[in-house]
């Protein structure tokens, strides 16, 4: 990987840093329990329609990465440069290619956890899972960079519009809002990559379907929310007075959220399809919570209790690759305890935090041991001051 080793630069809104790191912090959390079984109801996914803490944390990374890509994109003065064009491609092909290599490092550690050799266990390349959480962040990157560069500024309120309303129609007429493998998300994923290629999940009944929820086909939505995180750093840019970026992101935060609570009684909010209305009500919370550390931390200075996430959000790429690679070492390295295989994840929770702090809460405890040590790797890296770009 073609990283850059930077001294961070410290003319930027500390709050956009720790949004992110919120983020990442959060998406490890709820990726990480003790055990799936016994997860807290706010720390899982809503099953089909709805919305939970859980759901949250994704889009908001989404919408700080649309704010980020306004900051970055400036250089270039929003020109469709070669220069320009060629970094947003590079970038979008190295997100996704790290995220097939982390899906591939997870095939190879429980294939080498079930006894198989090495050649066998990383040549499973038949039943890869092409997309997943990395290669969406680098789809809707990709377009949504490119669309910015090649597309007048005032122009791009209309695409996020047609964007929207044209997912929704195809939602609306395809099956969209049905968990079943007619539904076309589904159809299109499968004539593109094949089932083998894809993630596989539960309908109410019980039945196993191929069903992708970073599909190919609901990338659409997800560029048109990169694209409105990318109108908030407008905002935030040529409004240099924080009280004035607090107003404007609470009023135009609160008008997408109540959008899209209003609008899911015709289009259901609706994570694993990023439904159109999931895409307003993410993006309006987003600019919201936004808003408000920007009035705690950038206006009253109160930022001691946001140092933690300071670390995850200067490096996010970087700490959430680490964890996915920690995560699948923990699962798939065995011990042996008492004349029983267990993997060191088992053994930490169900050895050393079942036995008294129960099955919910001793999965919490997990998890957030888990991502204490995924900020000490960010945080070694924020104290030698290393910042790693793409």
């Amino acid at each position: 990987m073609n990283v850059t080793l930077s001294p961070r630069q410290d003319n930027r809104l500390l709050s956009l840093d720790i949004l992110r790191g919120i983020t990442i912090a959060g998406m490890i959390m709820v990726n990480n329990p003790g055990s799936w079984t016994y997860a807290y109801a706010p720390l899982k996914h809503a099953h089909w329609h709805g919305l939970t803490p859980t759901d949250l944390v994704f889009p908001f990374f989404m919408f700080i990465m649309g704010v980020s890509t306004f900051m970055s994109l400036r250089k270039f003065n929003f020109e469709p440069s070669k220069t320009a064009v060629w970094k947003i491609v590079r970038r979008t092909f190295l997100i996704f290619v790290i995220g097939l290599a982390l899906g591939w490092f997870g095939q190879l550690t429980r294939g080498l956890a079930s006894g198989e050799p090495f050649g066998v266990a990383a040549s499973h390349f038949d039943t890869l899972r092409i997309l997943g959480v990395l290669q969406r962040l680098a789809l809707a990157y990709g377009f949504a960079a490119l669309t910015a560069v090649l597309v007048k500024g005032k122009l791009l309120p209309w695409v996020v519009g047609i964007l929207l309303l044209g997912y929704y129609l195809i939602l609306r007429f395809g099956k969209g809002f049905e968990m079943s493998e007619e539904n076309i998300i589904a159809v299109v994923d499968k004539a593109l990559m094949g089932t083998s290629h894809m993630y596989k999940d539960t309908t109410p009944e019980g039945v196993r379907i191929a069903f992708e929820p970073e599909g190919l086909l609901s990338t659409l939505p997800s560029v048109a929310h990169v694209l409105i995180g990318f109108l908030s750093g407008k905002l935030i840019v040529e409004n240099k007075d924080n009280h004035t970026r607090v107003e404007k992101l609470l009023i135009w935060g609160t008008i997408l959220a109540f959008s899209g609570l209003l609008l899911q009684y015709g289009c259901p909010i609706n994570k694993k399809i990023w439904s159109s209305t999931f895409v307003l009500t993410t993006t309006g919370f987003a600019a919201q919570l936004l808003g408000l550390l920007i009035w705690i931390i950038d206006i009253h200075q109160k930022e001691r209790w946001s140092r933690f996430f300071h670390a995850f959000g200067v490096n996010p790429l970087i700490v959430y690759v680490f964890a996915g690679v920690m995560a699948n070492l923990v699962a798939n390295i065995r011990l042996n305890w008492q004349g029983e295989i267990i993997s060191v994840k088992g053994f930490i929770y169900e050895v050393l935090l079942r036995p008294w702090a129960g099955d919910y809460f001793g999965s919490l405890l997990y998890a957030l041991l888990f991502i204490t040590f995924c900020w000490l790797f960010g945080y070694i890296l924020y104290r030698k001051k290393i910042y790693i770009k793409l």
